[in-house]
């Protein structure tokens, strides 16, 4: 939900020490997770995909040292809420909102940018409220969410091939040769980002906002690099369970969820809710052992499935697996993520989302659910808190008008007017009695 700079700062946003990028380019292959700085669990000999290859530079053990004796960025506590929380959606069939950047910024953490998220969030999920008639669960793609995974390794600019952008975590947007460069230190950069965020979140929920603090905002990122997440791995001081310390909800991708890699054993030996994307050819019987892995005990609140299909394909798609899932008894949080699969690229080279398909997306997911006896929990999507022009419909006539504010870092986000036209579509169905 933030904006793109023009030119790199002369120090690294936040506060945080001197940017230096000093080794080889990332990569999206499978790579070997291994850390010599600490061993917590079976995942870091795991085969893991989409991870940069920074492990040979010279301030990579410096940077999981200090995570690993960094203070957790969320509490157990807090965990712990937002799982009783999730539970009651689901025998109370309130609803879930868990929307932000695609992909957030360095650039946007600070009090003031978190304060306009959080303003989105709020005026956007008291809507979805006010229209159904239910309670709603505010999620922030925020406090994290600094690495992406990308499906093309490169990318070609002019006469040169670089590495792609994978999120400020591991390296920069500016599109050069040496600002590609994997960095490790940037870990330590989004720790720092991140703490930023989740003080201002923590604020906001403890007694800045009138709703109650288990509806949240709750932050969630994509658990994405191993390296990070695993040295940010905490005891519950309480229960000595381990839990995810970089935010409330991690997910899994549709790229990472093999269910014998490091992604999914992390967030299996975590307590933490966890999410995972789902694309159109998912095969029911790997959806249900990534399930089995994450949510073996069957608990309500532990497990959110998204799907991402797009929407020529979720009516064939997502049948089979609501049903498979049900009748494997699995209490399932079911989201809605209509962005990911109506990506496309407009006539000015620019990627774009068509709030069309967006909306008809939704609201076939939704129908799916209520067929299926399932409850239909929310929407995950990717809004901005500016004013921006990226993806074609509502106050964005057409495509030509996308070059007037497209400021995101990766994907294109709807902007709230937008958001507020999908969530007024969905609340049609629901405030009617349907699900």
């Amino acid at each position: 939900m933030g904006t793109r700079p023009c030119t790199p700062p002369a120090r690294p946003p936040c506060g945080l020490a001197r940017e230096q990028r000093r080794t080889e380019p990332g990569r999206c292959g499978p790579a070997r997770t291994r850390c010599p700085v600490t061993r917590l669990g079976p995942w870091q000999d795991m085969p893991a995909a989409q991870q940069p290859d920074w492990r040979d530079h010279a301030g990579y053990r410096e940077a999981c040292e200090g995570l690993a004796s960094a203070p957790p960025l969320v509490t157990a506590a807090e965990v712990r809420r937002l799982r009783r929380s999730l539970a009651r959606l689901l025998t109370t069939e309130a609803l879930l909102l868990q929307l932000g950047d695609c992909a957030e910024s360095f650039y946007a953490c600070e009090p003031r940018h978190t304060a306009q998220k959080l303003r989105v969030i709020d005026g956007l999920g008291d809507r979805f409220s006010e229209l159904t008639g239910r309670s709603v669960m505010r999620v922030g793609r925020m406090g994290g969410q600094f690495a992406k995974p990308r499906s093309q390794a490169t990318e070609r600019h002019g006469a040169l091939t670089i590495p792609s952008f994978q999120g400020h975590l591991i390296n920069s947007e500016i599109a050069s040769p040496l600002t590609r460069k994997a960095d490790p230190r940037r870990m330590t950069w989004a720790y720092e980002a991140s703490d930023k965020v989740q003080r201002a979140m923590r604020t906001h929920r403890q007694g800045g906002y009138r709703l109650p603090a288990t509806e949240g905002p709750w932050s969630s990122h994509e658990a994405l690099v191993i390296d990070y997440e695993s040295h940010l791995v905490r005891r519950d001081p309480d229960t000595d369970d381990l839990y995810l310390a970089s935010t409330h909800l991690p997910w899994v991708g549709e790229r990472t969820r093999q269910p014998d890699h490091a992604h999914v054993a992390l967030l299996s030996a975590v307590v933490n809710p966890v999410g995972c994307k789902i694309g159109p050819t998912a095969d029911p019987d790997d959806v249900l052992r990534v399930c089995e892995a994450l949510d073996p005990r069957r608990e309500p609140g532990r497990l959110v499935l998204i799907p991402r299909m797009g929407a020529h394909r979720i009516q064939e798609a997502l049948p089979p697996l609501v049903r498979r899932v049900a009748n494997a008894g699995h209490p399932v949080v079911w989201l809605s993520d209509p962005m990911h699969g109506n990506t496309v690229k407009s006539r000015l080279g620019l990627k774009t989302r068509h709030l069309t398909d967006v909306i008809t997306e939704a609201l076939r997911f939704r129908d799916i659910l209520a067929e299926n006896r399932q409850h239909a929990a929310g929407l995950h999507i990717e809004v901005a808190a500016d004013d921006v022009t990226e993806c074609v419909g509502g106050t964005v006539e057409n495509e030509e008008e996308l070059r007037r504010h497209y400021t995101s870092l990766c994907d294109p986000r709807l902007n709230a007017d937008q958001a507020t036209e999908l969530i007024e579509a969905w609340a049609k169905g629901t405030a009617t009695g349907r699900s």
